[in-house]
């Protein structure tokens, strides 16, 4: 089946997305991209940023939703704002720094108006060349765009752009669970941002890194030559079964366990795209313990409530379309896509409030070699990932199989709990796609 020109038209649309397969034009069409970014990354919740990045009155963070430059800023009152980077006067983005504080006025450097931090006009130069009420009158006089629909959950700034669209708890649902799982691996209670924040630039559609972390039937053929060398390194040295094995082992060797393991480790789907790996179990579910940690979690919880927080190891939740996070590890993982070849990961680690120190070395660790830039496992994916854009290049088949546990006699997209290896996750996640591409007026 030919997919129509007219990319917009809801009929379109829904010829490039069947219940088992995709067109592989929702990861080459720059056409495909733009709409993307005007509807179906407009429509929904996107990850901004962390409270914690914004600690004081004037700290700021800037960064892009759906390739719209924003500005992550904490005001006079203590409240986190989100507002367009620009100024009200041309246009000029206020704040180029990815993060800093402004102190108590934001000021453009191209005419030097300047705002105080709710996002009003405090001073323009020889402000009388306006006139009595032309400017007040105008959309420039109303001073920054102030993004309307903004939750703080637990710590975590997300924002719709849209003004029409499914309210935040109603779009997110049970997945939040995730979040709240990690938040409260903290005895406090609280997450901190911890360091800097790791950026890389893939060259791949977006879709292609959101469906990989609910892939499990790539880890242990696409992360032998990093993994799996790790594994057979340990192995040779013989170390007997009590000896305790060195973080990066720990870390390392999980990724290359069998099919059953990932399969039998489950996966959850909840609705709009949203699941995670590793219902029973996962990756993270082995790692040594730290009697310290412990004892402070039973103390802030009681032992029942603790043992139940810290015996979750989910895998990767995906909050789709942007932000993944790992809450056993205390490390997320955000999507900005650039173009319909280009994407921006960010990969930030979370220090656990009140907690040893350990469980932030661990962290640390694990971004280090998973997810940097001079990461280890990381690059396996990050070739596959390329392969797969320069491949779906190739004629003869124009359709990428969503098919593994496909059956066509069951209701798709089902809530639920399903085996790891399935492609339910990602058959999920284009139902959601083809959902919020759609006009407000047209959707269910």
């Amino acid at each position: 089946m030919e997919p129509r020109a007219d990319r917009s038209d809801p009929a379109a649309l829904a010829a490039l997305v069947h219940a088992d397969c995709v067109h592989r034009d929702l990861y080459i069409d720059p056409q495909l991209f733009a709409l993307e970014m005007q509807q179906l990354w407009r429509n929904t919740w996107i990850f901004v940023g962390h409270d914690s990045q914004v600690p004081r009155a004037g700290d700021y963070y800037t960064t892009d939703i759906a390739t719209e430059p924003v500005i992550l800023l904490r005001d006079a009152a203590g409240e986190v704002q989100v507002f367009a980077n620009r100024c009200a006067h041309k246009g000029t983005k206020l704040v180029s720094a990815v993060s800093g504080s402004c102190g108590s006025v934001l000021r453009c450097p191209y005419h030097g108006w300047t705002y105080r931090l709710d996002g009003s006009i405090r001073t323009i130069p020889l402000r009388g060349g306006y006139g009595s009420g032309v400017l007040e009158a105008s959309a420039a006089g109303r001073g920054l765009t102030r993004l309307a629909n903004v939750v703080n959950y637990r710590g975590f700034i997300f924002t719709r752009l849209s003004r029409e669209g499914p309210e935040f708890h109603e779009y997110f649902g049970e997945s939040l669970s995730s979040i709240d799982n990690m938040v409260e691996r903290s005895p406090a209670g609280r997450l901190e941002v911890a360091g800097g924040t790791l950026r890389y630039l893939h060259d791949c559609n977006w879709k292609i890194f959101i469906e990989n972390l609910n892939d499990a039937m790539h880890p242990m053929v696409a992360h032998e030559s990093s993994a799996g060398t790790a594994r057979d390194l340990w192995q040779a040295m013989n170390a007997p079964p009590e000896a305790i094995k060195p973080m990066v082992i720990e870390q390392f060797v999980p990724f290359v366990s069998d099919y059953k393991f990932f399969d039998d480790m489950g996966v959850r789907i909840y609705g709009n795209g949203h699941s995670h790996t590793g219902v029973k179990f996962s990756i993270h579910s082995s790692y040594s313990g730290v009697p310290e940690y412990e004892a402070r979690m039973h103390a802030a919880y009681g032992e029942a409530r603790a043992r139940q927080i810290l015996s979750e190891a989910r895998h990767n939740t995906v909050y789709y379309p942007s932000l993944t996070i790992k809450g056993a590890i205390q490390a997320i993982r955000v999507v900005r896509p650039i173009a319909v070849d280009k994407t921006v990961i960010e990969s930030w680690t979370f220090r656990l409030v009140d907690a040893p120190d350990e469980l932030l070395r661990r962290t640390l660790t694990y971004s280090r070699l998973i997810n940097a830039p001079t990461s280890v496992v990381g690059h396996d994916d990050l070739h596959c990932y390329r392969s797969i854009q320069e491949g779906l290049k190739a004629g003869g088949n124009e359709w990428v199989s969503l098919h593994r546990n496909f059956d066509a006699g069951a209701p798709q997209a089902v809530p639920g709990v399903y085996n790891g290896t399935s492609e339910i996750s990602m058959r999920a996640q284009f139902a959601a796609w083809l959902k919020f591409m759609q006009p407000a007026a047209q959707r269910n």
